[in-house]
């Protein structure tokens, strides 16, 4: 299994951030997918096609380091983006030239 690795960290500042619970923002999942297609990017070349499942399991913080982990699956690639032991969302994706 071939397996690609990318860190992440949404700084505060990030536009999307005041509008996502104001006060006590949280990375939205859509910025989160965002960075699961740079990593594809960077990893084949492909952009993202289309996202088959996700699931976002426990929120990331503005400034909170992370990694973006892609894995083949047969003609798809599973993410999973985590924050040390603890994984804050998984799913997986199609990619296109």
């Amino acid at each position: 299994m071939t397996a690609f690795e990318h860190p992440l960290c949404i700084n505060a500042t990030h536009p999307a951030l005041p509008g996502h619970f104001p006060g006590q923002p949280l990375v939205p999942g859509v910025v989160l997918l965002e960075q699961v297609a740079l990593a594809l990017r960077a990893w084949r070349g492909q952009r993202l096609a289309r996202v088959v499942e996700a699931k976002f399991l426990t929120p990331l913080l503005p400034d909170e380091a992370a990694t973006v982990r892609l894995t083949s699956a047969e003609a798809r690639v599973r993410f999973e983006i985590r924050r040390e032991d603890t994984v804050l969302a998984r799913g997986l994706i199609e990619g296109a030239a």
